[in-house]
C-alpha cells in the first residue's frame, strides 16, 4: 500500500481516495431519498383531515434543544477529526464520543416528541400530515440511530488500532455522514418546524 505523506491521512492511499468519493455519491442517493420525503411532506402538509395541524402540535422547546444537540455535535465531530488529523489519539476519542452521548441525547429527545405526538393524536393513521411528518423525522433519527452504532464502532477500532490511514479514512467518511444528518436536520428545522408554526 503506497502511501501519500502529503495528503491528509485520510486521503493518503488511492483506496482512501476511492472510499471517499463513493461515500459522496452515496450521499448523493441519500439527498434524493430526504428530497423525496420532503416532497411528499410539502404535498401533504395541510391535508389534516380530523387530525391535529402543525401549528397545534409543534413546540418550540424540545425542537430547539434538539437543533442545539445536534449542532454542537457537528462541532464535536469536526473537533474529532481535527485531533484525528494532528496525531491526537485521546483528544480524537473523546470527541468522538462526546458528539456520539448528544447523538443519544437528540435520539431520547426526538423519541419524547414521538410520545407526545402519539398522545396529541398524531399517529400515522391521523391523516396525510402526520403520516409524512412521522415518515420524514422517522427516517432521520433511523440515520442517526444507524450514525450512533457505526460511530461506535469506529471509536472501539480507533481505540484499539490507533490513528492509521485506514481507520483516519473510517474516521473521515464517518464525519461526512454526521454533517449530512446535522444539515438535513436545519431543512427540517427550517421548512417543517418553523413553517409549521407559523
Amino acid at each position: 500500500m503506497k502511501i501519500d505523506h502529503t495528503q491528509p491521512l485520510e486521503y493518503s492511499t488511492q483506496q482512501n481516495q476511492l472510499n471517499i468519493l463513493g461515500f459522496w455519491i452515496f450521499l448523493g442517493a441519500e439527498i434524493m431519498l430526504f428530497a423525496t420525503l420532503f416532497t411528499a411532506y410539502f404535498i401533504m402538509e395541510n391535508r389534516t383531515g380530523n387530525g391535529p395541524t402543525g401549528p397545534e402540535i409543534f413546540e418550540i422547546s424540545p425542537v430547539l434543544f434538539e437543533t442545539f444537540i445536534l449542532l454542537t455535535s457537528s462541532f464535536t465531530i469536526g473537533l474529532a477529526v481535527h485531533a484525528m488529523r494532528i496525531g491526537h489519539k485521546k483528544a480524537m476519542l473523546a470527541f468522538l464520543g462526546i458528539t456520539l452521548a448528544l447523538g443519544v441525547a437528540f435520539l431520547s429527545a426526538e423519541i419524547n416528541e414521538f410520545i407526545h405526538y402519539y398522545h396529541v393524536g398524531a399517529t400515522y393513521q391521523t391523516s396525510g400530515f402526520t403520516a409524512a411528518l412521522l415518515t420524514t423525522l422517522g427516517t432521520h433519527g433511523a440515520h442517526v440511530t444507524l450514525g450512533f452504532f457505526w460511530g461506535l464502532c469506529i471509536l472501539i477500532q480507533v481505540a484499539k488500532d490507533g490513528i492509521n490511514p485506514r481507520t483516519a479514512n473510517k474516521s473521515f467518511i464517518f464525519s461526512l455522514y454526521w454533517h449530512f444528518l446535522d444539515v438535513v436536520w436545519i431543512f427540517i428545522f427550517s421548512f417543517i418546524y418553523l413553517k409549521g408554526m407559523m
